[in-house]
């Protein structure tokens, strides 16, 4: 075999390896209930349930935050996620929650936050001026 061969060969497993990769992280918004029963890592799409308490003490531990999310079924459940709160957290309109179920509570590995956009309320004011 040539050279030019075992490389094209090396870069056709390299790409197919990247694609599997890739693949894993590709994953359908979950609620709790699928969660639930999955047992598995799920995403999981919802808003912040500001009935319920966001317990954050930095003092006591940095990486220890929980609050409850309410999913797109409606269900409100509690959430842990050993990093910092994130910055304006209590702001945010949408949640987006990668993690798994353990023992009735989600165990987040990372969230996503969609905050409300500076630029709303600018449109806001130039919606009724029209």
């Amino acid at each position: 075999m040539k050279k030019i061969h075992i490389i094209g060969i090396l870069a056709v497993i390299a790409g197919i390896a990247i694609i599997i990769t890739g693949s894993k992280d590709v994953s359908t918004l979950s609620n709790f209930a699928d969660a639930t029963i999955l047992q598995q890592e799920v995403k999981i799409s919802g808003e912040l349930d500001l009935s319920k308490d966001i317990i954050y003490d930095p003092e006591a531990d940095a990486n220890a935050f929980s609050f409850y999310m309410i999913d797109n079924n409606g269900t409100s459940n509690k959430v842990v996620l050993n990093s910092p709160k994130p910055q304006d957290f209590e702001r945010s309109e949408n949640i987006v929650a990668t993690g798994k179920m353990v023992d009735g509570v989600f165990m987040a590995d990372e969230i996503l936050m969609k905050c409300p956009s500076k630029y709303k309320d600018e449109e806001t004011r130039i919606r009724a001026q029209i």
